[in-house]
Order: C-alpha cells, then sequence, then structure tokens
C-alpha cells in the first residue's frame, strides 16, 4: 500500500509539472484520512497557530504544507488557495496579485499557497492535474470543505468551483466577494 502511494505522489509530480489534465480525487479534510481514508482530525489550537506563523510570508500570503493549516485559517474566514509551483512560470506570475489580495482582504479572509513540489500530499489530495489552480474555501461540513463557485453557489466539489490558469485579480476578487457574503450569512 505505501509503495503504491510513494509511485502515485511521484507519478503525480511529473504530470504536474508537465502541465498535464486533470484527475479527480475524493474530498475530506485531514492528513490522516490523506493515509488512510477515514475519519477528521484536527491539531489542537496551539499546534494550528504555531505552524500558521512558521509558514507565514511577507505579504501576508501564507505558505501551507498540510491540511491542518488550511483548516485553521478555514476557522478565520474564507480562504483563497492558490496551488502551483516554483517552477511554473504562471504560477510566479500570479505572486504579486495573491500579495495585493491578501493586503486588501486582511482581517477578513486568507490568502494561502500550495507548492505542489513541496507538498506532494496535498496536490494529490485536491486531485491536481493542472497549475496553477486556485479555490475559495468558505468552511467545513460534515468534514468536507465546502468551496465558493464564481457564480456565487457553494458546493462541496472542488473540481466544479476552482479557477485554473493564471487569471485576472478581478474574477478572484468576485468568488472572494462572493465567499465574504456567505460567511456573514453563516453568522446570521
Amino acid at each position: 500500500m505505501k509503495k503504491s502511494v510513494i509511485l502515485l505522489v511521484l507519478l503525480a509530480a511529473i504530470i504536474f509539472t508537465a502541465g498535464c489534465t486533470e484527475e479527480s480525487q475524493e474530498n475530506s479534510t485531514s492528513t490522516q484520512a490523506i493515509k488512510e481514508g477515514t475519519g477528521v482530525i484536527e491539531a489542537t489550537e496551539p499546534e494550528q497557530n504555531a505552524t500558521l506563523q512558521e509558514t507565514q510570508e511577507e505579504g501576508g500570503v501564507v505558505e501551507v504544507t498540510n491540511l491542518e493549516q488550511i483548516n485553521t485559517s478555514i476557522h478565520q474566514g474564507p480562504v483563497l488557495m492558490k496551488i502551483g509551483s516554483e517552477r511554473c512560470g504562471p504560477c510566479n506570475a500570479m505572486k504579486p496579485m495573491l500579495q495585493e489580495l491578501a493586503t486588501e482582504y486582511e482581517g477578513r479572509a486568507r490568502v494561502i499557497s500550495v507548492d505542489i513540489d513541496r507538498s506532494h500530499e496535498l496536490a494529490v489530495y485536491f486531485g491536481i492535474g493542472y497549475i496553477p489552480d486556485s479555490t475559495v474555501i468558505v468552511g467545513i461540513k460534515d468534514g468536507k470543505y465546502i468551496y465558493m463557485k464564481p457564480d456565487g453557489s457553494v458546493t462541496t466539489d472542488r473540481l466544479q468551483a476552482r479557477i485554473l490558469g493564471a487569471t485576472e485579480k478581478g474574477v478572484l476578487e468576485d468568488v472572494m466577494n462572493h465567499a465574504l457574503i456567505q460567511a456573514e450569512k453563516n453568522k446570521s
């Protein structure tokens, strides 16, 4: 079992760097669930805060390497998640825009970045087949992430909500604004 997972991760890394086609993966929300396909495990609050502090980048964009970091960010509001690679030109071109969005939405939402070369498990978990790949996560329900679709509706199917390729800032702002409206509705 472990050998097949390692081979899958290595194969996925080769496919991702080539910019190949997409592959689907089932969603759940824990590192343990990735390994075993069961349950939801969350880190304690001190562990989560320490983990996020260690990964904070200048300008407000947070580099994450595990699901616990994502879960912590979601508890603080909507999360714009960009998945890419340092070796990806379009991914690097998005960095200044992500910095601007992190500043613009500071205190209301978070901007996180996942590097598939540093976190193969997250790449496999989120079913990444093309980068850059962005989504906005607005919560967790029944052990699954809830994603904001560009039209303002929500889904637990990330494939329906993702934004592929380098995109204009306005597109991401629209989805983030929908997510903030949804967050306000959830508080009521």
